[in-house]
């Protein structure tokens, strides 16, 4: 198997459209633009996207189950929108699920059906262009370019599963940028740090991102700014939910797209493709923590993250210390922190942890950044030949996860991964805290946040328990004394009582 078979990464394109929204392309233009940047990457061009037989497009955010967009659904077909566009027609055409860890996911899952003999060359692309559509509607532009109805519907490559349950979702627990400051939160107290040193720990780790942003002429926002700068609030970096400021949040309204082709090596060989174009898979693994946030075991881990880490690095036959390029998912700090402590990996690790430069600076385009994070990392091994690179994947809360190890040296042996269904019933079985929708009493806060508008404080968020350890979620009570108080002072572990009022759970805390 070891030519016919062996799965590799050949050609990646990337692009940014910084261009006014009447003149930026839509994001099936981007999708059909970056595969053709891919394809010339590898060296064939137009005969390797002739070759094509199964083409994947990433979902787009507007596809999504949460998303209350009017566009959802503007592209009934988009793979196969994508495959006109590019003038070819692949035998399989698929459309993805929901999740920032899907581009990795599909890395793993169409490196195995190439080395199963399954598929033999494989495009996967994604794209999106909310800045020009949100732009748009703003300048009253009409969107009927957005819009294509190719005839079928696409094969789906995941499924997608709602990312809460209707209680949580009653909280706003569907959007990251209210969960993940829950996240951030628990780690506070998990670390020991004082407010103060929080805020100064967080901005210098996004500076050590933002840095590298500066550099990429691809990022959104190459500027840099100072480690007081991004996690200080003030009149341009206003609390979103605290302790993230705007400049510690991922920024998803981006026109990017990225694409990677893969084949077997008997394959890129007989289209043309040289050696030092070729990039492998050496390790990879895939997992989902327990999926309702309201179930974790706490909120400053990832059980399966530690697992995919170490099944990765045991098929690649390396160490953590044998790595010399990181990208770790960054949507926000808590997303970092956590990854970087289940790998074993030090938050100011000297090799550092981007090539891109990060979701909040390079940008964040949907489900589809870890396509650039892979074609960045294919840039960066060819230029390094013999290096290893290793990424992972995040989608909805720390829940579904992706992981993989890259590197030009060509792979000795068979290539074959472990099914991650051997290890995913482990990861669902950790004990976890009973919860209720109903709480009554006196409780404590676990995590909390405190959520912000651009007019300023609008209300308070407490994952707390009962005194027998029953988990619930409640809000605050919302005046500016008691929201203020909880920025101010440390609540973790505060004490206070829960109860129903008005349809909702509130907690009012003992100050």
């Amino acid at each position: 198997m070891k030519d016919a078979r062996m799965p590799v990464l050949i050609g990646a394109g990337q692009t940014t459209d910084k261009r006014e929204p009447a003149a930026a392309s839509t994001p099936v233009e981007l999708m059909a633009e970056v595969a053709c940047r891919a394809a010339a990457d590898a060296g064939p061009g137009a005969a390797l996207l002739q070759a094509i037989d199964t083409i994947v497009a990433v979902g787009l955010v507007v596809d999504s189950p949460e998303s209350a967009s009017g566009a959802r659904g503007m592209y009934a077909n988009v793979p196969r929108t994508v495959s006109n566009l590019l003038g070819i027609e692949p035998a399989r055409q698929l459309y993805s699920g929901t999740g920032g860890n899907t581009p990795q996911m599909l890395v793993n899952r169409f490196a195995e059906q190439i080395a199963e003999g399954k598929t033999s060359a494989v495009l996967l692309t994604g794209a999106e262009a909310l800045n020009a559509m949100i732009g748009r509607l703003k300048q009253g532009l009409d969107l009927d370019n957005w819009r294509d109805d190719p005839g079928g519907a696409p094969e789906r490559v995941s499924e997608d599963r709602a990312s809460c349950n209707a209680h949580e979702t009653s909280f706003g627990l569907q959007t990251p940028a209210v969960t993940y400051p829950l996240f951030e939160n628990a780690l506070r107290g998990k670390y020991g740090w004082s407010l103060d040193e929080h805020r100064q720990k967080m901005g210098e780790l996004y500076h050590r991102f933002c840095k590298v942003a500066a550099d990429n002429p691809l990022a959104w926002f190459p500027t840099e700014r100072s480690a007081e700068e991004i996690s200080t609030p003030s009149e341009t970096n206003r609390y979103v939910g605290f302790p993230y400021t705007k400049y510690l949040n991922s920024i998803i309204q981006v026109n990017q797209g990225a694409a990677v082709i893969m084949t077997s090596l008997a394959r890129a060989r007989e289209l043309g493709v040289s050696d030092n174009k070729m990039v492998y898979l050496h390790g990879c693994g895939e997992a989902n923590d327990i999926w309702n946030v309201s179930e974790r075991a706490n909120y400053y881990s990832s059980p399966a993250v530690r697992a995919i880490g170490r099944k990765a690095l045991a098929m690649a036959g390396k160490t953590l210390a044998d790595m010399d390029y990181f990208d770790i998912y960054s949507c926000f700090p808590s997303a970092v922190q956590i990854a970087c402590d289940e790998l074993g990996l030090a938050h100011d690790d000297p090799r550092g942890l981007t090539v891109t430069g990060g979701l909040p600076y390079f940008g964040g385009p949907g489900n589809n950044y870890v396509m650039h994070s892979i074609a960045t990392m294919m840039d960066v091994l060819r230029r390094n030949p013999g290096k290893f690179g290793l990424l992972n994947a995040n989608g909805w809360f720390v829940t579904k996860h992706a992981l993989g190890i890259y590197s030009t040296e060509p792979i000795s042996g068979d290539w074959q991964r472990e099914n991650p269904a051997s290890y995913q019933g482990s990861i669902l079985e950790q004990d976890h805290p009973p919860f209720t929708e109903a709480p009554e009493g006196a409780a404590t806060v676990e995590t909390y946040t405190v959520l912000h508008g651009r007019k300023g404080v609008e209300r308070g968020l407490v994952i707390g328990r009962l005194q027998d350890g029953t988990r619930f979620i409640a809000e605050t009570p919302a005046d500016r004394e008691t929201l203020q108080a909880l920025m101010e002072k440390d609540a973790l572990g505060l004490g206070g009582s829960v109860s129903r009022g008005d349809g909702k759970n509130i907690f009012v805390p003992g100050f």
